[in-house]
């Protein structure tokens, strides 16, 4: 028996796979979320959509999070450089389309007076760096509680 997929078998895989709420995000959200950060989801700046719908968006501070899956995104670690052997053409063009409209929506951003930082799943590994690389992006959390 082959290990391949069926046209119908991949379609309905690739129809499973999330784009926002993923493990990857959901961990970073957390993480900002016990350390005092608020937030809004998905590209949403008050009544305003944001171009690409980052992932985390602190309006007040005018600072846009991307968590970015390694392979999806074609970063350049390890997991971002695997190649499917199947359909191969297809798979570098869809990746390459989306590396590119990356970086086109974080340019308007930056235009609209954004800062951007992406967080790449292979840096999700190292909790104490994330949070350092997270805090740095986002400055000092005021506190809240009037002490």
């Amino acid at each position: 028996m082959s290990d391949r997929l069926t046209p119908e078998q991949r379609s309905w895989n690739m129809s499973r796979i999330r784009g926002k709420n993923t493990k990857p995000e959901l961990l970073v959200r957390r993480l900002l979320h016990a350390r005092g950060y608020r937030y809004r989801l998905h590209g949403k700046a008050g009544s305003v959509r944001l171009p690409g719908t980052p992932d985390l968006v602190f309006a007040g501070r005018r600072k846009v999070i991307f968590v970015n899956g390694c392979f999806w995104h074609f970063h350049d670690c390890r997991a971002g450089q695997h190649a499917p052997k199947a359909n191969a053409v297809f798979w570098e063009a869809k990746r390459a389309r989306t590396r590119e409209r990356d970086g086109q929506q974080r340019r308007q951003l930056e235009a609209l007076g954004w800062e951007v930082l992406t967080v790449w799943e292979c840096e999700l590994k190292d909790g104490s760096a994330l949070e350092a690389q997270l805090v740095g992006f986002l400055g000092a959390q005021e506190n809240r509680s009037g002490t």
